[in-house]
């Protein structure tokens, strides 16, 4: 079998002499069974009940009604717990799911004989009085049929009673009406048939069928129709590959034909818009469906094999919709659903970081959906082997989300799942979780032989009828539909198809809407050098003024930090001056500038309300009561958000990402603790923020602060992998700047927002820069007209015609080559800093370039191990513009550190000693010399 060997019941309880035995596992939550009543109390509460029912309860048999009354509850508990046990989950029946012995009448002292015995249960399920054998059969009715629940580890009575509310009682079976049961056999059927018109249409291509899953077709569709009538007007959809063609076009409605055309081989875009094109189970779609007269608006996020990659993209699109709604307090409108695979929801840590999100300031959602298809294998690997609990679903435990376990076979089941999670997260604002168990008739892929490797599972799959087969049939025994029913649905959808098929040979796709809507009036550039140009991003002094005031002045009711003070005693110093503004100051005067332009600002990551170095302070605290006041909220116009993230890069990019994806009016910021830590999410930046535009033309703004440079600190806490960024620059995907000085970083920021498009933007920001007495900006670099500077001059050059060495660099190593040349008296070097390396500023270098008439050498400059860094990115590209400058001065030099394993040193005066060495070989002065001086 696919799960020979998988013992689902572990820690089955031993008997004992009492339900109060230590290790008893349902101790835990109190369900308020008996209130919280002494014994006392409970015998007088069981013989008023009886009284008023006209059997009164003679005094000497109330202590034995009393003990019979709380077996029975703690059976009633039982069932809570540990009843999805029991329940029929499996269709293919591999899971050989004996009743647990916690669940017999017997093992809670009620022999035989005492089955029909009334007992007192207080209005649980609906009963007073009852027999324990009516009780026993409510339970199992309630608890063990198709659907198993998992809800005892919510902590909140509320939550709970509400699910019990929907679950408990002897009338709580799952009825639809004949309208209803009949459309979800018809959306089985479009399923199933979907599945198999591509598979004889396009014999051995991948689809990654819903074969043996198809009951998620009109349970989501209920989630549409029921989340509709409870509020939700917009969905935000995410998923991996299985079952995506089927979702496409039958829940989303993504025209047949369009499909059909991209299996020809067609463009899922026409040739004009550009980009790379991905297969067809990656991409995303958008449209609206209408039920009952509310419409509903849905979008499918497009994503990467990476399996959970897409999940924070979803919540962070979501938070962004939801606040573009004016949603953000009951966030009723918006609801995330995520579509997962059983291992993958089990095995992905991205999943957790996912459900972290769940409540938190600046992340929640109001809660998400969870879909589970449960194929319970993957790829070849059984269950048992994947994880070490009964369910993929047990991570969610960890968030207090409730667990509905269905049988895929029972699509009645299913929808009902869907239909009561859609009713819960809107009540209560939190995550829910579908576990549907079903299987893959398949491979995984159409190509696979799974026999290899599951042929017992794989014999059974083979023999096991359709769902619509199994579901008409208990249809047609209701009476319901006639024999012909199912063939003529079939029949009738498949010619539906057929003339789809025909449709797509002609069709031609429109224009791309990946400018539509809340992206109306944005652009994609038209060429590389429109991508390139830069905006005035100056602004008035009198708004310049306007934030010094807001940046330094206190609240009389706000008791700051001494340390603070002095910060803002040296920040009005810079305003009174006009002159010394360090990083954290040009940051927020970008900011705030933007905000009072009516744009919104929303900065994420760990720490970064205060900032990583004690830089940025844009929260200030109260030191006694600890009430936060934040001076750029007070900025008309827009909206600023700051947060300290969960402690995620992973998850909180891949969420930062979708809410840039939805809203290109927000400049969003996510900011890594150090650069390197970056590490965490490079599956975000690979395939999402590098190559997102190419792949499924979904352009993005996207700012990544990264701290970077060389202070000794050690290997993981000085690069920000600069190398790797630069290698996935290609085509004008992104922008990465290593930038040196405040007003530039000001710029930049503003440019961002400013130009009619939007690319995502890396910026190796500093650390020791952030209060270095070189690296400071003038307020007149921040007034009036002005603009982002790709290449920023020397700070005092030599005349051009009598530059002999001209040193490239970019970021921090800069001021350390500006204070060796003063120091040695250099005079006829210049150093020019490249503060944006991608898209490269060829053409303004090469103009620089020529005017150096006695050039007879060019050095590149970095910090960086040889391996490492911009310079096996820079030096055919600096090559180049030489080239264009009609320079022949042979190749360009390398000057920096050898190449390394280890980003850094981590011994501080091996650090002194590297950074002097390559500081002097770029000068061409004695190293010894300079180490020397450094040293001392």
């Amino acid at each position: 079998m696919g799960n020979e060997g998988f013992d689902f019941f572990p820690d089955d309880p031993q008997p004992g002499p009492s339900w109060q035995r230590e290790g008893w596992p349902l101790a835990g939550n109190d369900d308020d069974l008996t209130q919280g009543l002494d014994p006392t109390t409970l015998k007088a509460e069981i013989a008023k009940s009886a009284e008023k029912a006209g059997k009164p309860i003679p005094a000497g048999s109330l202590e034995e009604a009393a003990a019979d009354s709380i077996r029975a509850m703690m059976i009633i508990r039982t069932y809570r717990v540990r009843g999805h046990l029991a329940a029929d989950l499996d269709p293919l029946g591999l899971h050989q799911r004996a009743l647990p012995r916690d669940l017999t009448p017997e093992w809670h002292g009620f022999t035989a004989d005492k089955l029909d015995k009334k007992v007192y249960v207080g209005g649980n399920l609906g009963l007073e009085w009852t027999t324990v054998r009516e009780l026993v059969d409510t339970l199992r009715f309630n608890y063990c049929g198709t659907v198993g629940f998992e809800y005892m580890h919510i902590a909140s009575v509320e939550e709970r009673r509400f699910l019990q509310s929907r679950m408990e009682g002897a009338d709580k079976s799952i009825d639809f009406t004949v309208m209803g049961k009949k459309a979800i056999l018809q959306a089985v059927v479009r399923g199933e048939q979907y599945e198999k018109y591509l598979g004889k249409k396009y014999v051995g291509t991948k689809r990654f069928g819903l074969d043996g899953g198809e009951s998620m077709i009109p349970a989501l569709e209920s989630v549409i129709k029921y989340g509709g009538a409870l509020g939700v007007r917009e969905i935000v959809f995410g998923m991996a590959h299985r079952g995506r063609l089927n979702v496409l076009a039958n829940v989303m409605a993504k025209p047949y034909k369009v499909i059909f055309h991209e299996f020809h081989g067609g463009s899922a875009n026409p040739d004009d818009v550009g980009g790379s094109g991905d297969v067809k189970y990656h991409l995303g779609t958008s449209t609206d469906r209408e039920f009952d007269g509310i419409k509903v608006h849905m979008s499918l996020v497009p994503n990467p094999s990476h399996l959970e990659a897409v999940d924070p993209v979803v919540l962070g699109k979501a938070r962004a919709t939801l606040q573009f709604r004016n949603d953000l307090k009951e966030m009723d409108e918006v609801l995330p659903v995520l579509i997962h695979g059983d291992a993958a929801f089990a095995g992905q840590g991205i999943v957790w970081e996912t459900l972290g999100f769940q409540g938190i300031r600046g992340y929640a959602t109001g809660g998400c959906l969870h879909f589970i298809i449960n194929n319970q294998i993957g790829f070849t690997t059984s269950p048992q082997f994947a994880r070490n609990s009964p369910y993929p679903s047990d991570v969610a435990k960890g968030v207090q989300a409730p667990i509905f376990h269905v049988n895929g076979d029972d699509p009645e089941a299913v929808t009902f799942c869907c239909k009561l999670a859609i009713e819960y997260r809107q009540r209560f604002d939190k995550d829910v979780v579908i576990d549907m168990w079903c299987y893959r008739r398949f491979g995984h892929n159409e190509g696979d032989e799974p026999s290899f490797t599951q042929p017992l599972m794989y014999a059974k799959i083979r023999k096991h009828p359709p769902v619509s087969e199994m579901y008409a049939s208990r249809l047609r025994d209701e009476g319901l539909i006639d024999d012909g029913f199912l063939k003529e649905t079939a029949d009738h959808f498949t010619e539906q198809l057929d003339a789809e098929f025909e449709a797509a040979k002609s069709y031609q796709p429109n224009e791309a809407d990946w400018f539509a809507g809340r992206w109306s009036g944005f652009n994609k550039p038209v060429d590389p050098e429109t991508a390139r140009r830069n905006v005035d991003t100056g602004i008035e002094a009198k708004l310049f003024d306007s934030l010094g005031r807001t940046l330094t002045e206190v609240p009389a009711d706000l008791r700051i930090h001494k340390t603070l003070g002095r910060v803002l005693d040296a920040k009005r110093k810079m305003f009174d001056e006009s002159d010394g503004f360090d990083w954290a100051t040009g940051e927020a005067l970008a900011f705030g500038s933007l905000l009072s332009e009516g744009y919104n600002v929303r900065l994420s990551g760990q720490d970064s309300g205060r900032g990583t170095f004690s830089q940025r302070h844009a929260v200030w605290v109260d030191q006694e009561t600890e009430n936060k006041y934040v001076p750029l909220d007070s900025v008309p116009h827009g909206r600023f958000e700051v947060y300290d993230s969960p402690l995620s890069e992973y998850g909180v990019l891949g969420f930062e990402y979708g809410f840039a994806m939805a809203d290109p009016k927000t400049l969003v910021l996510w900011e890594a603790q150090f650069g390197d830590f970056a590490n965490g999410a490079q599956i975000m930046i690979d395939q999402y923020i590098a190559a997102g535009e190419a792949k499924w033309l979904r352009a993005n703004g996207l700012v990544m602060l990264l701290p970077h440079g060389y202070e000794g600190q050690g290997p993981e806490h000085s690069s920000a992998r600069l190398e790797r960024f630069l290698q996935l620059c290609a085509g004008d995907n992104i922008q990465v700047c290593n930038i040196t000085t405040p007003a530039n970083y000001f710029h930049v920021l503003r440019r961002q927002m400013h130009r009619p498009f939007r690319k995502p933007l890396v910026i190796m920001t500093p650390k020791s820069l952030l209060r270095h007495p070189m690296a400071k900006s003038p307020a007149s670099d921040f007034i009036g007209e002005g603009h982002f500077m790709r290449i920023l001059s020397d700070i005092q050059p030599p005349a051009d015609k009598d530059v002999k060495r001209l040193i490239l660099c970019s970021g921090k190593v800069a001021y350390d080559l500006f204070e060796a040349r003063r120091e040695n008296e250099v005079d006829n070097t210049s150093i020019v800093r490249l503060e944006q390396l991608y898209p490269f500023p060829g053409e303004p270098l090469a103009i620089r370039m020529g005017r150096m008439t006695s050039l007879e050498e060019v050095v590149w400059c970095q910090e960086e191990p040889r391996n490492n860094g911009a310079w096996f990115f820079v030096q055919n590209q600096i090559e180049e513009a030489l080239a264009e400058a009609g320079r022949d001065v042979g190749r360009v030099r390398y000057a920096g550190r050898n190449v390394a394993a280890s980003p850094a040193t981590g011994l501080a005066s091996r650090h002194v000693s590297e950074q002097a060495a390559l500081v002097a070989d770029a000068l061409g002065i004695s190293v010894r010399d300079e180490i020397r001086r450094k040293k001392s």
